[in-house]
């Protein structure tokens, strides 16, 4: 939509001038730590820069080519490479997934009816994300990918294939899988023959490739101190790809028409529809977050809507790095933004005004709209009818009191965050439910399949950024249960306790981060953990069935006793409840050593150990952790060294991992 003579007098000086002091409020107000972005218009890059730190000692700077893992935005590589297939009439986006991986079978039946489409739509009805030794510290470990289809084989469906999309990662490692069997190549080689390559993407790597971790983005976490190793995430089809900004808005290409050969216009254009719109959907409102095309979060992204302009987005967000990519296909335009700290939220903001200053400097628009408000609430008698929406509500691990008085005020509080101060909504004259100050409001839909939703739809405001808009089924309305007593005394003992982690690699993140489980049960909806319906002494699952984001990875909780100790199996991860968990009693010499199956071994540091200094001896494929009474890590051996005096912490705990039969060598102080 640009004729060569406009963009020969485009200098896009505003443009950069804007993107660097709006990267440089994403640093100062916005908890990011390193980020860097760059505009791409007509294939060119016309402008890119970075803000930020990088390493503590400012030795290396950042530069156009320094890489940032890109999360969930590698799922359109993905999504690109089935198409390509697609293309080739080796894959049909409607046929059975079964007919190219023979071996994918699940417990549930339905399994068979999942197509590719599904996979890239969010709606294959997969519980959501296979996680166990999924982000590690420079360690590239397949297990992750290696064991999706057993892990797949142990599960039951949470929804029809098809039924409706809701966010789901292990759609994207299963496409991964697909394009394998069907190319016959792995995953990292099919992405730089076909797709890195062929568009001079060289700062593009996968997990599977050698990293230069001199290259990569220095990494922090808010609660530790000091650098950190560089985070491998290991499955490449929903999160492992590695890049710049420069060569994310170089990928931008195979969607505005100016990468021929990569993929044909006709399969871009499908990746773009809306495939969210099932009957089981919102109906349409501004939204910046979730309105899914075949891999995009959105096909229809606001603010850009407000001009009549089509743009696309996929964000990602791993534990550590984030990413941005927005598109507007129409006009061959795209902005990357990748990111250390933040979320891609705050990356998408940027993206977006970079995009909207350089369509203004172009012409293209003439002025910024401004932002919006859906009005203060207008007072109006409620009807009695609407007192039938109180009750608890719940979304992923998580549960809601709506309570709606008679003088249509509505308050609405958190059982798993009762510090949080209680949102107060106002009955208005339209039948919503709105804030005070009209940014926020809540409505209640009873779907055809008989389940009551709370919608929220919500304009937020990133003073320097821009503003992002949301409309979602936040939550689902939910129903106690009677419990037999044998059951209700079962689950009582276990009411309270917390569940330490066993079976993540010793290189994991998750060592870094609070690794233990607290199981309640809920006060408020009787018969419920959280938002999982308790259905036998030893086992509850999530049954909610909440499209866009807030009814991904539900929970499934199994219990077992092995040798008189009871442990949980969580989505995968087996935790140990705190009963079994020792506590320490370190000497001037202590052994530790990793049982034969595999699983970290726990201690609570007792008031014997609270003031005492340890240094640990153990051999390489090894690592222990130390966290404080409030489950801050203080010490992770895979990033501060294995030759460390470390202080024990009181109503602290200490886990050492290792493969089975590992020996630790503890020296108390």
């Amino acid at each position: 939509m640009d004729s060569p003579t406009n963009k020969a007098l485009i200098t896009y000086e505003a443009t950069l001038k804007a993107a660097q002091e709006k990267a440089d409020t994403l640093t100062k107000t916005y908890s990011t730590n390193s980020v860097q972005y760059a505009l791409i218009d007509q294939g060119k890059i016309v402008v890119a820069g970075q803000a930020g730190k990088n390493d503590e000692q400012e030795q290396r700077a950042l530069t156009k080519e320094t890489m940032y893992g890109t999360g969930s935005t590698s799922k359109m590589f993905t999504a690109v490479a089935i198409m390509q297939l697609v293309e080739q009439g080796k894959i049909d986006l409607d046929k059975p997934v079964v007919q190219y991986i023979p071996e994918f079978v699940m417990k549930d039946e339905r399994y068979k009816q999942i197509t590719p489409r599904m996979l890239l739509n969010h709606s294959s009805g997969l519980n959501g994300s296979s996680v166990t030794n999924k982000y590690l510290f420079e360690d590239n470990d397949t297990y992750a990918h290696d064991t999706l289809l057993n892990q797949l084989a142990d599960q039951p469906l949470k929804a029809d294939p098809g039924a409706f999309s809701v966010y789901c990662n292990d759609g994207f490692a299963l496409a991964e899988i697909v394009v394998e069997r069907v190319s016959g190549m792995d995953f990292t080689s099919y992405i730089h023959k076909y797709i890195t390559e062929p568009l001079g993407m060289t700062n593009t790597k996968t997990s599977q490739d050698p990293l230069d971790t001199a290259r990569m983005a220095e990494l922090y976490y808010p609660t530790y101190t000091g650098q950190l190793p560089n985070e491998t995430n290991n499955v490449i089809g929903s999160g492992g790809i590695y890049s710049t900004a420069e060569d994310l808005a170089r990928f931008s290409q195979v969607f505005t028409g100016k990468a021929k050969g990569v993929l044909s216009d006709r399969s871009a254009s499908a990746m773009a529809q809306d495939e969210y719109k099932t009957p089981l959907w919102p109906d349409d409102a501004d939204n910046s977050s979730f309105e899914y095309g075949l891999g995009w979060d959105s096909v229809n992204l606001y603010p850009f809507s407000e001009y009549g302009i089509k743009a696309l987005t996929k964000g990602g967000d791993t534990v550590l790095y984030h990413a941005s990519l927005v598109v507007l296909p129409e006009y061959g335009m795209a902005a990357a933004v990748v990111s250390t700290g933040g979320v891609s939220t705050t990356d998408q903001l940027l993206a977006n005004e970079i995009l909207l200053q350089a369509l203004k400097e172009k012409g293209t628009i003439t002025e910024f709209k401004p932002e919006k408000s859906y009005g203060k609430p207008v007072k109006a008698d409620m009807p009695e009818s609407m007192l039938e929406y109180s009750g608890i509500y719940g979304s992923s691990r998580a549960t809601t009191n709506i309570d709606i008085s008679e003088g249509g005020i509505m308050s609405i509080t958190s059982e798993q965050s009762p510090v949080n101060p209680t949102e107060i909504y106002y009955y208005s004259a339209d039948g919503t439910f709105r804030s005070g100050d009209g940014n926020r409001m809540i409505s209640f839909v009873t779907e055809e399949n008989g389940r009551t939703y709370s919608w929220m739809r919500q304009y937020a405001s990133f003073p320097g950024l821009g503003q992002i808009a949301i409309s979602e089924y936040n939550a689902e309305k939910l129903e106690s249960q009677d419990l037999p007593a044998k059951t209700i005394e079962v689950w009582m003992k276990r009411d309270g306790k917390k569940y330490y982690l066993l079976n993540e690699k010793y290189t994991s993140i998750m060592y870094l981060m609070s690794i233990t489980i607290p199981l309640n049960m809920s006060k408020q909806l009787p018969g419920y953990v959280l938002d999982g319906r308790i259905t036998d002494p030893n086992s509850a699952i999530s049954e909610l069935q909440i499209p866009g984001i807030n009814g991904r990875d539900l929970s499934r909780y199994t219990f077992f006793t092995q040798d008189g100790v009871e442990y949980m199996n969580h989505n995968g991860s087996i935790l140990v409840n705190e009963d079994a968990v020792k506590p320490s009693n370190f000497a001037k010499k202590s052994i530790v050593t990793i049982p034969t199956n595999g699983y970290a071994q726990w201690y609570k540091i007792s008031d014997k150990d609270k003031s005492k200094s340890i240094k640990v001896n153990m051999p390489p494929n090894s690592s222990y952790a130390v966290y404080d009474a409030k489950g801050s890590c203080t010490y992770f051996s895979v990033i501060g060294g294995k030759d460390q005096v470390v202080e024990l912490s009181a109503g602290g705990s200490i886990v050492f991992a290792g493969d089975a039969g590992t020996k630790f060598e503890v020296s108390a102080q």
